[in-house]
Parts: structure tokens; sequence; C-alpha cells
């Protein structure tokens, strides 16, 4: 036997065994970030209503939802105008068509009203919770993924998908409530 071969055999081995735990791992985690109820292919059920009377503008609201975070974030005039300013070539997924979302959202702002945006508040990388910065949108401070005001993932960070939109549906002007179609 070569003084090398066996250890190419050993490094042939590991790299394999590393690809198998890696698709795993990613697998795991994509499943623990997104395993919602019902049929259809978002987060629905259990009911929660919310508030929108005291929610000010450029202000984000955090609230747990099927024990996971879950944003509303009452943007501003000029938030939706930079979201129109964004380009195909900045966002991994612009027109959200591979985007975990209700057909009601599939819009530009990605929100049934578009002052109104409604979230899953988990990194879609690896289920980090990212934070909201003013003029950035959300950046996940695990492997600095970011998204904009519409939840939309850019192009140079890991996260490979835009973040999930739950089923929510407006009960009157000032209440959604999330987990109900629209």
């Amino acid at each position: 036997m070569k003084p090398g071969h066996l250890s190419k055999q050993r490094r042939a081995l590991v790299a394999a065994v590393l690809s198998a735990a890696t698709a795993a791992a990613s697998a795991a985690i994509r499943i623990s970030i997104w395993p919602w109820k019902g049929d259809k292919p978002y987060p629905q059920g259990d009911p929660l209503p919310v508030d929108l009377s005291t929610l000010p503008e450029g202000k984000l609201l955090t609230l747990n939802w099927q024990d996971k975070p879950v944003w509303v974030l009452r943007r501003s005039a000029a938030d939706l105008a930079t979201l129109s300013k964004k380009t195909a070539i900045e966002l991994t997924d612009a027109e959200s068509k591979e985007s975990v979302q209700p057909a009601t959202c599939r819009n530009p702002h990605r929100s049934i009203r578009p002052e109104i945006f409604v979230a899953m508040g988990l990194c879609t990388h690896q289920g980090c919770i990212p934070y909201l910065s003013e003029g950035k949108g959300f950046i996940c401070p695990c492997h600095a993924s970011q998204y904009d005001l519409a939840g939309r993932v850019f192009d140079d960070g890991p996260a490979p998908a835009n973040l999930v939109i739950p089923a929510y549906r407006f009960a009157s002007d000032q209440q959604l409530v999330i987990g109900e179609d629209a």
C-alpha cells in the first residue's frame, strides 16, 4: 500500500460523512423552523388577535405565536418607497415567487395592507432572530443575513429565502388576527 493512499481514502470518507451530516442538520433546522399546523404551505392555526391602535409608524411589535416570534411592523410612507427601489439584482427572490406566504401577500410589499407587515421573526438560514435596524431592514446577528422591510432577503448573505409570512387577516381597521386566512 502506498504511504498516502490510506489518507486519501480517509479524507474521502470524512468528506462524505461531513456532507451527509451537513445535509441532515440543514433538513432538521428547516423542519424545526417551519413546522406549522394545517394543510396550507404557510403557518396557520391558533388564532391570535392583535390590537394595532397603539402601534406607531416604524415600531416593531414582537409576539409569541405557536412558540415562535411573529413580527408586526407599521411601515411609513418612506419605508414603502424604499421597497420599490430594491432591485432583483440585490434580492434573492425579489418577486417572492419562491416565498412561503399566503396568496394575499404575494405582492411587492408582501402584506395585505401596505403599511402593516406581518412575518415570522426567524432567519431562514438557521432560525436565529434578526433585529430591526433603522434604515436597513432586518439583520440576523448570527451570520449577517439581511432582509428589507418586506422580509425579502438580500443576495449577499447565507439566508436562502425570504422571511415566512403566516396566515393573517384584518378583523377591523385596528385589529388583525394571526393564524387565520384573509
